[in-house]
């Protein structure tokens, strides 16, 4: 899929700049193509999960919606979750 490093590169691009230890960033993905789906797993360093939960999760759900929005333009179910 061409568009699948482009949205990886910007699950990257808004975590790296949400925490304080950037090098720490990684992003896996997780193509199911029976069901037209990819899953983004973030995971960061331990001490900088807050800041990409964010409060009462507002940041993760912002995340998730411009993910959502991307997948409507490429016809594909984008799920993102947060490796701890």
């Amino acid at each position: 899929m061409a568009e699948g490093p482009h949205v990886k590169e910007l699950v990257e691009l808004i975590a790296k700049s949400l925490v304080d230890r950037p090098d720490d960033v990684q992003v896996s993905v997780h193509e199911f193509d029976d069901e037209g789906r990819t899953l983004y797993e973030l995971s960061v360093a331990p001490d900088d999960l807050g800041k990409v939960i964010g409060r009462h999760g507002r940041t993760a759900r912002s995340v998730r919606t411009i993910l959502a929005s991307a997948g409507l333009k490429i016809d594909r179910r984008i799920d993102f979750e947060i490796v701890e």
